[in-house]
């Protein structure tokens, strides 16, 4: 993938789920903020914040939560950023705020 379109991808994907995040966040008490690029996922109870940003020189969708770091590939069958035979990034933030949050956390 060329640049411009990984910055196309990428950009698409962080807005579509910024607004999935904005709906949900009042359901399950965090706040989302997509700001210069990256999309940062604030939560109050338990104390805790995702980030996720694009990494252009690898192409990369990257996700910092609970302590570990995703990276994920554009996978063009799924027309969507996942991890290698894993979930996409909307499921992976799904699951990582299930997991904070003690509840079934859907976007």
């Amino acid at each position: 993938m060329d640049p411009q379109e990984f910055r196309v991808r990428s950009d698409d994907a962080l807005q579509r789920l910024h607004r999935r995040l904005m709906i949900a966040g009042d359901r399950y008490g965090f706040e989302a903020d997509l700001n210069s690029g990256a999309l940062a996922i604030e939560f109050d109870d338990p104390p805790a914040k995702f980030v996720v940003s694009p990494n252009a020189p690898v192409s990369q969708i990257w996700v910092s939560a609970l302590s570990k770091s995703f990276k994920l590939d554009w996978d063009a069958a799924r027309d969507a950023f996942a991890l290698p035979g894993g979930p996409t990034l909307a499921e992976l933030v799904a699951q990582s705020a299930t997991e904070l949050l003690g509840e079934n956390v859907t976007i």
